[in-house]
Formats: structure tokens, C-alpha cells, sequence
């Protein structure tokens, strides 16, 4: 993939965070900064973002099956960052495959697998910490697996985490509430997901092109223990929250996130190996399977 295609590629990511309809400027600087974080010149996803850059145009910069395929993968987990897309978001991608020339049975679908419902999955009060850790531990391993679309399963583990927590102190929640909880702590903004995707999206194909910033085994390293401390912050802070029935102030579940954070980090060394095992015998079928069920 030559620097002009990977610039195409996340610039086309940028469109299909802007086609819901719901970007606003903060979103868009978000997304700019995450491209030069990565590497890749500002121009061409401001450009993008101010809408002077077409789906055929982008698409044209890109001629390799597998920068088309990245391309097409991080539009789709982008769209499905929040659950199903809307009308708008369900017509890019629609538009974006016949640009690209990808068929059908190329667009890893069934696409609603990606973000399900959240379901109970409520844990016994006996076993919470434990359930915590356990989950902190299975998103961790999902930033090591190989499939590309791996770590969108990583967000809908955690409100799951957090819904489950909710029905053990008798709250009554919908999807809704439970990532606006999440969203407190900056967990499932679209700045983060684009990221991911991005890095994972590029991350097979670009190798050293773009300043050994994408892929690598440090970058999943590093990716692998955010994931396990934000996880293991968010259970525990939502325990607390649930437990004084959501009387808590933002700044004191921030605090507390910030608390349960550090000690993730603490305790990440530890957990290492076990996150490395729980990968080597997860995969993302199975872990979709497990979320649908």
C-alpha cells in the first residue's frame, strides 16, 4: 500500500464517520488529529471532512484488492460503531462497494453481527470481581487476535459488562443509557473507534510504511492493555455507580475511573500471560456467537 492509498483509506473512514448526519467540528478534529497521530498527512481528511472529496474520487486512489478490502472494513466498522446504520449510513457503504468494486460476499457480512443488542449476561453477586477481571481479560485478548474487525467486539463486551452489573443492583437500563454511562469515560467515542479500526485495518498491509506506527507487536501490546485497564475501570466504576443508585456526580465517576485505572495498569503485568492464553483460544465467531445468544 503506497502512502497515497493509506491516506485514501482512512479519508474514506473519515466520510463514513460524517455520513450518520451527527458529526459536528469537535468530531471532526477528533478524527483529523487520530490520522496525524497515525502517520498520515491532515490535508486530506480535513478536505475530506469538509466535504470536497468524493467516495469515487478516494476510491480511485486506491487500485490493490487489499487496500479496497481495508478501505471497505474500516467504513463498516466505523458505521456499525454505535449499532445498525442508519438509512444515510447503509447508503454509503453501499455506494462505497460499488466504487470499490467489492461484492457482496466481500463485505463481511452479516454486518449485524459486528454490534449486537446488548443482552443480560448479569453476573452473581459473589463472583462480580472476578467477573470483572474476566472480562477485562477476554477484551484485552480480542486486540490480539488476527481477524480485522476483531476489535469491534471489544465495545459491545463492555456495555454488556456494564448492563450485567446494572441488573444485579435491580436497575432497569436499556442500551441507551448503559453507553451514555460508558460514554462518560470516553469509551465508545468515535475518535477511539476510528482509531482502532484504522490501526487494524492498515496494520496487515502498510507494515513499516507509515513510520512503524501501524501494526507491530508493540502497538498491539500497548493496544492490549488500554483495552484491559478501561475495561476492568468501567466495571468497577459502574459497580459503585450501581450501587449508590446512580446518585454519583460525573466528576466522581471520573475520579473513580481514574482510581480503578491505575490499578489496572498495576496489575496488567500479572494478567499478561492469562490475556495471552484466553487469545490463542478465542475467536471472533465465537466470542459473536456468545454476545447473540
Amino acid at each position: 500500500m503506497t502512502p497515497n492509498e493509506a491516506e485514501a483509506v482512512v479519508a474514506i473512514a473519515t466520510l463514513a464517520a460524517l455520513a450518520d448526519g451527527n458529526s459536528d467540528a469537535e468530531e471532526q478534529a477528533a478524527i483529523t488529529s487520530v490520522a496525524s497521530t497515525l502517520g498520515l498527512a491532515p490535508e486530506t481528511m480535513q478536505r475530506a471532512a469538509a466535504g470536497q472529496l468524493t467516495i469515487a474520487e478516494l476510491a480511485g486512489r486506491i487500485t490493490t484488492p487489499e487496500a479496497k478490502q481495508a478501505a471497505y472494513d474500516a467504513a463498516l466498522s466505523v458505521c456499525h460503531r454505535d449499532g445498525d446504520p442508519n438509512a444515510a449510513e447503509a447508503t454509503f457503504l453501499s455506494v462505497l462497494a460499488s466504487a470499490l468494486g467489492i461484492s457482496a460476499a466481500n463485505a463481511l457480512n452479516p454486518v449485524t453481527a459486528v454490534v449486537p443488542s446488548v443482552t443480560s449476561g448479569a453476573p452473581a453477586p459473589n463472583d462480580l470481581d472476578n467477573h470483572i477481571l474476566d472480562q477485562a481479560i477476554l477484551t484485552a485478548a480480542m486486540e490480539l487476535l488476527p481477524d480485522r474487525l476483531a476489535n469491534m467486539a471489544i465495545l459491545p463486551l463492555q456495555l454488556r459488562l456494564v448492563y450485567g452489573i446494572g441488573q444485579k443492583h435491580g436497575q432497569q437500563l436499556n442500551a441507551r443509557q448503559v453507553a451514555d454511562l460508558a460514554a462518560t469515560f470516553g469509551i465508545g467515542a468515535v475518535a477511539q473507534i476510528f482509531e482502532k479500526v484504522v490501526r487494524r485495518a492498515l496494520g496487515g498491509i502498510a507494515g513499516g510504511l507509515l513510520g512503524g506506527m501501524l501494526g507491530g507487536a508493540g502497538g498491539i501490546a500497548a493496544g492490549a492493555a488500554v483495552t484491559f485497564a478501561s475495561t476492568y475501570a468501567l466495571g468497577h466504576a459502574a459497580e459503585q455507580y450501581y450501587a449508590q443508585n446512580r446518585s454519583l456526580s460525573v466528576t466522581d465517576m471520573k475520579t473513580l475511573f481514574a482510581r480503578f485505572q491505575s490499578e489496572a495498569k498495576d496489575m496488567y503485568p500479572r494478567v499478561q500471560e492469562r490475556i495471552r492464553l484466553r487469545a490463542s483460544g478465542t475467536s471472533l465467531s465465537g466470542v459473536m456467537r456468545g454476545l447473540t445468544t
